[in-house]
């Protein structure tokens, strides 16, 4: 039987927990109340802190017992994410804290598959959520008075959320009908590329395009590690850039991994990899000063690459594509990775786009079933879309 997990901390919030999962209760729903405090339980829960903290990949002396918080609410976050991914009886998740609960809570939250009903009934609701969103799909429901023993009001809130977090669990949506997902990754210079893949594979794919700004290129990763994408087409790959190089647009260190983890069929190429992303001109880092620019609008600045950034870019994304055991097909264009990086463009730069070719060809590590195709084309002409879409295809067939 599923049930829905009611998590918070024992420890300090224990009335509202109590009360919550009783409202849980109270409406229709199983409960599984699990203590994530790190200081002794106040009231009875069914998954106590210490079976938690034993999660963690270094054992609960890694989260109990030590007297600094702010490393006990690390690893509890830690050890609660991977306590939920064990978990195969989870219908929803619902959580209350403060700033540390809400941390640990949302880190479980987070390592869920989407779709999967999440709400963190918090005292941060109602600030910058992004540090416990990211790109998940947890309801972030404001606490509004502070969680502090039972009130009036919280009563009510805590009600409500029981109500949202049982009517959810008990009617989960349908499972998707149709045409299969396909996630692809498009950036402004890479527009006309993406949209002709899309347009030419729309009528047997439901084309889910994610635009390449850092949430971009996880999110769609999500939905691949969720079960939720039949393939993907991850033409633009600038995210990467952001990361070596300190852009503000940037990849995490997860990047590519997902494709590792669920084996999916992957077309890919060298999209914007000519390019990093900073705001205003102020704000570029004065290492950078010299370099060359090109002013995308007035808040966002483009950065040339230079041979040997690509050089390091390309052997970063080599070497995590090799390690994808699933259908890898990369693609290059040779004759230029962006709209400015075209002969006569702002960015045109042979030497520094050899360099990051070189480097991905040298470290993919390329067999029968990873390979690499150079293309004498553009990133943007008509014909490399259409041997991106053709690539797509014949590695989805088989």
């Amino acid at each position: 039987m599923k049930r829905i997990y009611v998590a918070g901390t024992a420890d300090t919030k224990g009335e509202e927990l109590a009360f919550l999962a009783d409202a849980v209760t109270a409406a229709g729903g199983a409960v599984a109340r699990v203590d994530i405090g790190t200081r002794g339980a106040t009231v009875p829960v069914d998954v106590g802190a210490s079976e938690v903290a034993a999660h963690h990949p270094d054992g609960a002396g890694a989260v109990l017992g030590i007297d600094d918080r702010g490393t006990a609410v690390a690893g509890m976050g830690v050890a609660f994410a991977r306590f939920m991914q064990s978990r195969d009886d989870v219908a929803g998740v619902i959580g209350i804290g403060g700033g540390g609960g809400t941390s640990i809570v949302t880190a479980g939250m987070r390592a869920l598959p989407l779709g999967l009903p999440k709400i963190m009934v918090s005292t941060l609701a109602s600030g910058d959520t992004a540090p416990y969103v990211d790109v998940s799909d947890i309801i972030m429901m404001p606490s509004v008075t502070d969680m502090a023993g039972l009130n009036r009001l919280s009563r009510v809130v805590l009600h409500n959320a029981a109500q949202a977090i049982v009517g959810m669990a008990a009617k989960p949506a349908p499972a998707a009908a149709g045409k299969p997902a396909l996630g692809l990754t498009m950036f402004g210079v890479t527009t006309p590329c993406v949209t002709a893949i899309a347009d030419r594979l729309r009528a047997d794919y439901d084309c889910m395009v994610f635009h390449a700004t850092g949430t971009g290129g996880r999110s769609m990763e999500k939905l691949a590690d969720s079960g939720l994408l039949a393939g993907v087409i991850d033409i633009t790959t600038t995210e990467v850039c952001d990361l070596l190089f300190g852009g503000v647009l940037p990849a995490t260190e997860d990047r590519f991994r997902a494709i590792a983890r669920t084996k999916l069929p992957y077309a890919g190429s060298v999209g914007a990899l000519d390019m990093v992303n900073f705001w205003a001109p102020p704000t570029i880092p004065e290492r950078y000063r010299g370099r060359l620019f090109y002013e995308h609008n007035p808040n966002v600045t483009l950065m040339r690459t230079t041979a040997d950034e690509c050089r390091q870019i390309g052997e970063w994304i080599g070497g995590r594509l090799a390690r994808c055991d699933g259908p890898v097909r990369f693609l290059i264009p040779e004759k230029g990775v962006s709209a400015l990086d075209i002969e006569g463009g702002a960015f045109f730069d042979a030497e520094a786009d050899a360099a990051l070719f070189d480097a991905i060809e040298r470290t993919i590590q390329p067999t029968k079933n990873r390979t690499v195709t150079r293309l004498p084309m553009h990133i943007n002409d008509p014909a490399f879309a259409k041997a991106a879409a053709e690539a797509f295809l014949d590695i989805a067939k088989k």
